[in-house]
């Protein structure tokens, strides 16, 4: 008899998680590609400023 009997008919559904942390990752792999030149620039520009300042 399992001790938490509340949890022991929920075995959760892997393969969905498994596919929304796919999914998630490949956004932001993809969010990156795209946006990573200007974040950098945007970046430079910062470090740039504070540092003449």
């Amino acid at each position: 008899m399992p001790r938490t009997p509340w949890l022991a008919g929920d075995r959760g559904d892997v393969p969905g998680w498994v596919l929304i942390t796919l999914m998630t990752a490949g956004l932001v792999v993809a969010l990156w590609a795209l946006a990573g030149p200007s974040l950098g620039q945007v970046f430079n520009q910062a470090v740039t400023r504070v540092v003449s300042f």
